[in-house]
């Protein structure tokens, strides 16, 4: 996951939620914007983070972009996208 937050914020919010993936903080915003998840055209005062999720095959490459994610959902997203990308289910 990568977050515009700051590092002291993504730890807070890893440790709350027992996160069990990597997290990345981007403060300065230079990798949200080379994805295109903060409009470039945006002033700086309103460079929010869209929701997208980016769904990385094993060979680095982009599989899937999820542009509709609602946070409430996001789980039973995940785990449809990986199904139908035909990732194995970890044991």
């Amino acid at each position: 996951m990568i977050s515009v937050d700051t590092l002291e914020d993504n730890k807070a919010f890893a440790l709350k939620e027992h996160a069990d993936f990597t997290l990345l903080a981007n403060p300065d915003k230079k990798i949200a914007m080379a994805y295109g998840v903060i409009a470039p055209d945006a002033p700086p005062e309103r460079q929010f983070a869209r929701r997208w999720t980016f769904y990385v095959d094993p060979a680095g490459k982009i599989a899937m972009i999820d542009k509709a994610v609602k946070p409430a959902e996001s789980g039973q997203g995940i785990v449809t996208n990986l199904e139908a990308l035909k990732v194995p289910q970890r044991k």
